[in-house]
């Protein structure tokens, strides 16, 4: 859909926004910039978390690249990214979806149920793989094991099996992040205009039809800006990981946050570090830009 608007209006609009814009964009630069500025210096070092850089090359650059676990570690990266990803967009909508239905009926409850799903929000990634990791206890009395027990389930390798520990590493995941992509999706769906909706019922449109002709056009620039920031939180995922799994079994659960982690502070290499963190940034940046240039030719 292209703009009704003037070019030389919107670019005055423009004009007219830069000074104000400055200040954020000179805090950005000192908050962001800057760190980021040094650990491009970091990568071409040689530096450890006891010892400062004493030489700088592309040698650091070559050993992380050329590393065999490299590979296995950005799959890993990609399939939990991606899942999460999907799952927390679906589950955040479907939340919104009946937080906003619930309200037009005036179902009682919906503003306790609303705050249940927040209150996942702000616990600290660590607690949350702790919490999770309780409740995939593997011995038969574990919470989960027990539930599944009384309805003829035997135990499941929640931690231990590669491909079960991932599952419960998205779980844990989505069970946090969930109420990120519901305020998202909610606040989007409020501002739709009722009209649009009583229109298709006098149409004959039943709520599928409806859902797909108006809900979803009119999202779709909430599901591209809730896909970037969803994603990039999810790729600097690694605290809830290291307390559940530890990034095990093997290396099943160690994505690309976690190797970075690990290889500062376990292995002290803070140059290599600093290499994995640029990956990870140029990761997110590649997807960010992607989703706007998208949205770039929506506004068009």
């Amino acid at each position: 859909m292209r703009s009704s608007k003037p070019a030389s209006v919107q670019i005055r609009r423009r004009d007219r926004a830069l000074p104000w814009l400055a200040p954020a964009l000179l805090m950005l630069a000192v908050f962001y910039a800057v760190p980021v500025l040094d650990v491009f210096r970091l990568a071409f070092s040689d530096a450890t978390l006891v010892r400062a850089p004493t030489a700088y090359s592309l040698e650091t650059f070559s050993d992380v690249l050329t590393n065999a676990v490299l590979p296995e570690i950005l799959l890993t990266t990609l399939i939990f990214t991606g899942l999460s990803v999907v799952v927390l967009q679906l589950v955040g909508l479907m939340i919104a979806l009946l937080l906003v239905r619930g309200e037009r009926r005036g179902l009682h409850g919906m503003a306790a149920f609303r705050t249940l799903v927040l209150a996942a929000w702000v616990v600290p990634g660590i607690a949350n793989g702790l919490i999770w990791q309780m409740l995939f206890d593997e011995a038969p009395y574990g919470t989960l094991n027990s539930l599944l027990g009384f309805v003829g389930v035997g135990p499941v390798a929640w931690l231990s099996d590669p491909v079960m520990a991932m599952v419960s590493a998205i779980i844990a995941n989505v069970w946090q992040g969930t109420a990120f992509s519901m305020v998202v999706f909610y606040a989007a769906r409020r501002a739709i205009n009722p009209t649009l909706y009583e229109v298709a019922s006098v149409d004959g449109a039943n709520a599928w039809e409806a859902f797909w002709a108006i809900t979803v056009p009119q999202l779709r620039l909430a599901i591209a800006a809730n896909t970037i920031l969803v994603s990039v939180q999810t790729l600097n995922t690694f605290d809830s990981i290291l307390a559940l799994t530890g990034g095990g079994p093997g290396r099943a659960t160690e994505v690309l946050a976690l190797f970075t982690f690990n290889t500062v502070f376990y292995n002290l290499d803070l140059a290599g570090g600093s290499v994995l963190a640029l990956i990870l940034f140029a990761l997110g940046l590649a997807f960010a830009t992607l989703i706007f240039g998208w949205l770039r030719r929506e506004a068009a």
